[in-house]
């Protein structure tokens, strides 16, 4: 069986799926996502083993230290994964819901109901625990999902899926054989020929960096729903309490700085940069972080701790995700600068205000045109777990159909449904 064919099969595979899944009850996906979370738990040393191979195989290949920490599985992950699971099962069913009612003149009435978009194509790089978090939303909201990781983490997504697949079928005898499938190469080529046959696909979601997500939007030939990159925001106000921001700044860009919703940029108001500045560029260098400043802020550090790892920032640095310890910083004059800045150089993911002031706070909330935006509050917190959206399929910054973090509700479509007694048009 040659490519074509073989991603075609999935394909197929999947459309066939989609129709099965449209028959189970929430009581019955529920029951099947409750015993996937337990199968994640019981077969920790299995996922644990295979993800040793990606993770050797990983550091032999050139992976830098964040992309590792993004493969890496143990048991505090894996946990987080069937955690994740039982979210999901909590949450109320997002299919068959009534999102609209009305009845016409002629006595016509009529529903607008969510329904399953049907096939979803997920693509993604390094972190595996995204399949289980994949195909548990697409499970529970009743869609087949095809899914394609990073040839990084081959080993760990297949290990992951056949668990869940397995424990599927334990729990209930009608379960859909190939609702979650793992595309089973790591050939290049798959990608454009899985998203060339619209007659099974309906939606592809790619999550990684922009070459991928760029390199995927343009060959596809179904809907895409991405964003091309996190280039995350703190804006440090002249009214903001300067230990929280310090605490912000710091949860934002090292807790996990490979991830899309770290900060990649610090911005400072001028009238307490001299004070905050060197403070807050100690803490950073204390965990390595490479800073790329402007002009202003470049003077003020440069004649502190030798020990800082200090670069003049060009133009490029500002539009850069780096996803590493590397940290751009601009001091600007009050918070309309600010937002022009993040306006201009940002990706619309994810952005935030640090400040007592609040007429400058629900300007800054009003006028950065982002999928999310914060007041106090680290960009961190920029994804579907922590929405309460049990595990989370992706974050777009598309403004069109879903935008930020996206769980259940946002993997919906909907159909009318129409209610009559012999009504004809005149």
């Amino acid at each position: 069986m040659n490519l074509n064919e073989q991603m075609t099969r999935l394909a197929r595979q999947a459309k066939t799926a989609s129709r099965e899944l449209a028959k189970l009850t929430m009581a019955e996906k529920n029951a099947c996502l409750l015993a996937m979370a337990d199968a994640l738990e019981k077969n920790s040393n299995a996922i644990k083993e295979a993800n040793a191979l990606d993770m050797e195989s990983g550091a032999n290949s050139g992976l830098s230290n964040a992309m590792l920490d993004r493969l890496k599985l143990d048991d505090k992950r894996i946990a987080g994964m069937a955690k994740g699971l039982r979210e999901v099962a909590a949450l109320p069913d997002p299919v068959g819901k009534i999102l609209d009612e009305r009845t016409r003149p002629n006595g016509l009435k009529l529903q607008k109901i969510s329904t399953p978009i049907g096939v979803i194509v997920i693509i993604y790089e390094s972190r595996p625990n995204v399949t289980a978090d994949a195909a548990s939303l697409c499970f529970k909201s009743g869609n087949a999902t095809i899914l394609r990781g990073g040839k990084e983490a081959l080993n760990s997504n297949q290990i992951i899926a056949q668990t869940m697949i397995a424990a599927g079928k334990l729990a209930h005898n009608d379960f859909p054989e190939h609702a979650i499938q793992v595309v089973p190469t790591p050939d290049r080529e798959a990608i454009p020929i899985l998203l060339s046959l619209t007659q099974y696909i309906d939606l592809c979601m790619p999550r990684g960096g922009e070459s991928l997500i760029r390199a995927v939007a343009d060959c596809s030939k179904v809907p895409v729903i991405k964003h091309y990159k996190g280039v995350c925001h703190v804006f440090v106000d002249a009214a903001a309490d300067l230990t929280m921001a310090e605490e912000i700044v710091m949860n934002a860009k090292v807790q996990r700085p490979a991830v899309c919703n770290a900060m990649e940029t610090l911005l400072v108001d001028k009238t307490i940069a001299e004070k905050f500045l060197p403070q807050m560029a100690q803490k950073l260098a204390e965990k390595k972080v490479e800073l790329r400043c402007d002009e202003t802020a470049f003077s003020q550090l440069s004649t502190l701790n030798p020990e800082l790892r200090l670069k003049a920032a060009v133009e490029q640095d500002w539009f850069t995700e780096y996803g590493d310890y590397i940290l751009n910083i601009r001091v600007v004059d009050g918070v309309q600068a600010a937002i022009d800045h993040i306006n201009f150089y940002g990706s619309a993911h994810s952005d935030s205000i640090i400040t007592k002031h609040e007429a400058r706070a629900k300007q800054f909330l009003a006028e950065v045109d982002s999928a999310t935006v914060y007041w106090n509050a680290s960009t961190r917190f920029t994804d579907g777990g922590e929405f309460g959206m049990g595990a989370e399929i992706g974050i777009s910054t598309d403004k069109i159909g879903a935008r930020g973090p996206m769980g259940l509700d946002e993997l919906t479509s909907y159909k009318w449904m129409g209610f009559g007694d012999g009504q004809i048009r005149a």
